[in-house]
């Protein structure tokens, strides 16, 4: 009787352990299923921001001398411009490589340009600005400022391994490529676009430091949905021998407002999806349906997030400010002045024209 009169209480609690594991094991499968979620939710509690950068205050404005300008920053004119060389990885950003090389020409010596036949994913891909280059005149004018190497794909499976690997044959073709010592080396993707304005006064000027962050405007998919101020891998060196070419911080010197970062600014839905599979971040693509166009194309026109993913934020202030779309700004004031003038081109750029 005894026996028998335990068996429900019994069944009772093995019914409740097992609801207690199928519990945790889902659970454990959301959380895995939506690790960079969970991960940027939890970073205020177990990550702390990176050492504010020690801004320099940035003076422009038209028809200012350069050597008002110098002084304006506590600098001095210098003799001779420095000579300036801009090197970027190139993926497949053909407009914006173009507007890039355009904003930056009157003041740039040489420009360097590594692409490769493989993504750092490791996935073929076509060498979108050979292709480019020789369908259409449309880079003709930098042709004989052009260092240009295309490179064999990398074998790893590991994407940082890859972009490390083209970041290494960027070495080689910037020792080769003429510059001395004292020359100014641009460092930054080929979206970071650092204002004319703000590489002549870094090569017209004694007195800035000889490694130096640039503050960009951050953008997402047009200059319509403007993020913050927040980026800030650009950079511009003093070149020495020994210097290795890098997308990381070098210093905590960073003079303010000197360009514009436009992430995902690509012409079509499918540039869109090609870049998500190409770069680095490829491991936020967590189904397939990320990739279909229709849904590209209405996430770009809200300026909502490819990946569905929390803001990457150090504070839960700064994480429930940024959730949600990007707010468009509708300003096209203080943009690349290539940019304004072929507006027909890049009408996709500008706000307003979204659609892809």
């Amino acid at each position: 009787m005894t026996l028998a009169g335990n068996q429900p209480e019994h069944s009772s609690l093995l019914e409740t352990m097992l609801i207690m594991v199928r519990s945790k094991v889902l659970l454990l499968a959301v959380v895995v299923s939506n690790w960079h979620s969970v991960t940027y939710f939890l970073r205020p509690l177990w990550d702390t921001p990176p050492k504010p950068f020690n801004m320099i205050t940035h003076y422009y404005a038209q028809n200012l001398s350069m050597q008002e300008l110098c002084g304006l920053h506590g600098w001095t004119l210098k003799q001779t411009p420095r000579r300036v060389f801009d090197a970027v990885i190139f993926n497949n950003e053909i407009d914006l490589l173009e507007i890039r090389w355009r904003e930056l020409d009157p003041y740039v010596t040489k420009f360097l340009l590594i692409e490769s036949d493989g993504s750092f994913t490791g996935n073929s891909k076509p060498l979108f600005f050979r292709d480019a280059r020789n369908k259409s005149d449309r880079f003709a004018f930098a042709q004989h400022k052009l260092g240009y190497s295309a490179v064999p794909k990398g074998r790893s499976p590991h994407p940082f391994d890859n972009e490390s690997r083209q970041r290494g044959f960027m070495n080689l073709l910037i020792q080769q490529s003429g510059i001395q010592p004292g020359d100014l080396l641009i460092m930054s993707d080929t979206d970071e676009i650092p204002s004319g304005h703000t590489i002549d006064l870094l090569r017209s000027c004694d007195g800035p430091p000889p490694i130096l962050h640039l503050q960009l405007q951050n953008f997402l998919y047009s200059f319509d949905f403007l993020v913050d101020t927040g980026s800030w891998r650009a950079s511009v060196h003093v070149y020495g021998w020994n210097k290795q070419y890098g997308h990381h911080r070098w210093t905590d010197a960073m003079l303010a407002t000197s360009g514009w970062h436009c992430s995902f600014c690509l012409r079509t839905a499918r540039d869109i999806a090609f870049k998500m599979m190409s770069y680095s971040h490829a491991d936020r693509v967590k189904r397939a349906e990320f990739l279909e166009e229709r849904r590209i194309q209405g996430i770009v026109c809200r300026g909502g997030d490819l990946y569905g993913m929390l803001p990457e934020e150090y504070s839960y202030r700064e994480l429930i400010h940024k959730m949600g779309d990007v707010p468009r700004s509708f300003s096209a004031i203080h943009l690349p002045a290539f940019l304004l003038r072929n507006a027909h081109r890049f009408k996709f750029l500008l706000p307003g024209n979204c659609i892809r």
